[in-house]
């Protein structure tokens, strides 16, 4: 049967009418998050398999943790993204502060490790890491030393002008450090005058340069200048690449966690997307895709990762045994006090 021409082009015009409609559903999503390796993992591997499946498009809106927070902040009133990660110090803040939504009840919820579950579930750890003990390993090897075993190695007198450490008052390591110590000496995150009245007879005299980040580390592993540091195997991984000899060790008292926290953005655009946006970075297969990506630790074990991220990082329950976590509530409601007192006392 021969269609007239009219007929052709109305089935034409209601064709271009459905698929203009079609386009016309397409979203963007809004996500802050760390720029540079993390947002082009994210972009070119993870968030892709989202798009495709819920006809959206996600955009990173770069910036440290502290950037991120300020512009939720500063836009609280009518939030410009959907969700956000950040690290779990300041995602502690972002919750008191009131710009985080309650995670919908989910089945990935709980195939999470118990300790990436967010108080009152306000957000949850999407990467898991966790600070230990970077070393020198050439540095060790000429010198004869046995590899650290303890947080209480950067007190060891044989490493006189040896130590590095972040300074607590700007870095999440050199404090992860400063409380690991703090909480062998009697001390916890309410307390942490054991740390500061033994500082200045144990580790203090062993520290050659306090940093306020680890960008220095490689050139002074380099030369010599650094034996122990607080590090992350992720960092040290990193250093092995650039041909660096370095390596990691998990205290014997426990490494301190350091997760990346993902929330929901109170009264984003689109709640129900950005909800269904957090679940599937959550999921195993967002987190196998963040893996195979950017080498991320996932905090579902469900997930999987790659051979090659193994063999760099070592095996993944050897990483996470015996994991220590901190109070960053206690922690925010008294880090001005400490910083105030890291500043005066430790790094006068």
């Amino acid at each position: 049967m021969k269609l007239s021409r009219k007929v052709v082009m109305c089935a034409a015009a209601l064709a271009l009418g459905a698929s203009s409609a079609a386009w016309s559903q397409s979203k963007t999503l809004y996500i802050g998050m760390n720029g540079g390796p993390m947002e082009k993992a994210y972009t070119s591997q993870v968030f892709p398999e989202f798009e495709k499946a819920n006809n959206v498009k996600v955009v990173v809106v770069p910036g440290t943790s502290s950037d991120v927070l300020a512009k939720l902040l500063a836009n609280r009133n009518s939030p410009q993204m959907h969700v956000v990660f950040l690290d779990d110090g300041v995602m502690a803040r972002a919750i008191s502060m009131g710009v985080c939504q309650k995670l919908d009840d989910s089945p990935v919820l709980k195939e999470l490790m118990p300790s990436a579950r967010v108080k009152d579930d306000m957000g949850a750890g999407v990467q898991l890491g966790m600070t230990g003990i970077g070393y020198n390993t050439k540095l060790f090897k000429d010198k004869g030393w046995a590899a650290p075993t303890s947080w209480t190695d950067f007190a060891d007198p044989k490493f006189k002008g040896k130590v590095v450490f972040q300074s607590a008052s700007s870095s999440t390591f050199g404090l992860h450090g400063f409380l690991a110590l703090n909480r062998i000496w009697g001390g916890s995150e309410t307390n942490v005058e054991p740390g500061f009245t033994k500082w200045a007879s144990t580790v203090g005299p062993n520290v050659v340069e306090y940093i306020p980040n680890s960008a220095k580390l490689s050139e002074m592993i380099q030369t010599g200048e650094a034996a122990i540091f607080p590090l992350t195997p992720t960092a040290v991984s990193d250093l092995q690449d650039k041909g660096i000899q370095v390596g990691y060790v998990a205290p014997k008292e426990g490494a301190v966690q350091l997760l990346v926290d993902l929330c929901v953005v109170k009264n984003s655009p689109d709640n129900a997307m950005a909800q269904k946006l957090a679940q599937f970075l959550l999921s195993a297969k967002g987190q196998s895709l963040a893996a195979a990506a950017g080498a991320y630790i996932p905090t579902n074990p469900q997930a999987t990762v790659p051979a090659s991220m193994q063999k760099r990082l070592g095996k993944l329950e050897d990483l996470t045994k015996n994991i220590k976590t901190v109070d960053w509530d206690a922690i925010n409601q008294r880090r001005a006090q400490w910083d105030q007192r890291w500043n005066r006392q430790i790094e006068q």
